[in-house]
């Protein structure tokens, strides 16, 4: 039985600044789980841990069943977890394809084999980026570059799926089509769990709902709207008006128009 991911009273501290604080959460597995907040309030500090890229932290750390600490990389591992940073650098012009090919390294034994080539090209095809293949990828927009990493996690056919900010530098399009697409994953049984900055984006496709305020983690998933929007406001420090959209609560900032 899957136990997806559970936080328990898990600390860090960046030198004498609290970061979390003693935060217990729950991630359901097969579920698109978002993570809301402020810059600064973080969101970020918990996903690299989560993702086992921060280690100096107390407390314990389980992703179905298994020790964060004790989960190891490779074709092998009992638990395949899929992750993509907010911000990556290259200064080497590597090709499009190579890149995501980098993506099925763990199971090629760095010789990509004629399967891993079709997991690359039916990836790239889904967000129409295969005539990019053979363009360095120091020479791609922001936006392409995001989808290119989002491509280089997903050929790794994760069980749990790790994305901080996936949205980043994506136009409305492409908001849209990465969304639906990890709506998809968490449909056929993918566990997501995703850090985000717009909570009605977060809120037309995601399952779970957590707040990251004052170094601490609260679920908001069954807060009606009023008390949702009260969160809202609290947490982003503005006056929000609600609106309904295809059934659901959207939330838009409150703007003081001035008279000319």
């Amino acid at each position: 039985m899957r136990k997806g991911v559970i936080i328990d009273k898990v600390s860090f501290n960046h030198g004498k600044l609290q970061v979390l604080d003693e935060i217990y959460a729950q991630f359901p597995s097969g579920k698109l789980s978002v993570i809301l907040g402020r810059n600064g309030s973080g969101k970020s500090t918990l996903f690299k841990i989560i993702a086992g890229l921060e280690s100096g932290y107390i407390g314990n750390v389980h992703i179905e069943g298994l020790n964060r600490k004790e989960i190891k990389l490779g074709k092998n591992q009992e638990v395949r977890i899929g992750f993509m940073n907010q911000f990556h650098q290259t200064t080497f012009p590597y090709k499009v394809i190579d890149i995501v090919l980098t993506g099925r390294s763990a199971f090629s034994n760095f010789s990509p084999s004629k399967k891993d080539y079709e997991i690359v090209e039916e990836t790239l095809k889904s967000f129409d980026l295969w005539e990019l293949k053979d363009q360095s990828y120091t020479s791609l927009s922001g936006g392409e570059r995001q989808l290119v990493l989002l491509c280089r996690v997903l050929v790794q056919k994760p069980d749990v799926l790790l994305l901080d900010e996936p949205t980043n530098h994506l136009d409305l399009n492409y908001q849209v089509k990465v969304m639906d697409c990890i709506r998809d994953l968490a449909n056929k049984g993918t566990m997501v769990i995703c850090v985000m900055h717009d909570p009605n984006l977060a809120m037309m496709y995601g399952d779970s709902f957590y707040l990251m305020e004052n170094a601490k983690l609260s679920e908001i998933t069954n807060l009606d709207t009023t008390e949702l929007k009260q969160r809202l406001e609290q947490t982003y420090k503005l006056a929000l008006g609600q609106l309904f959209h295809q059934g659901k609560a959207v939330f838009m900032p409150l703007i003081n128009a001035k008279d000319d």
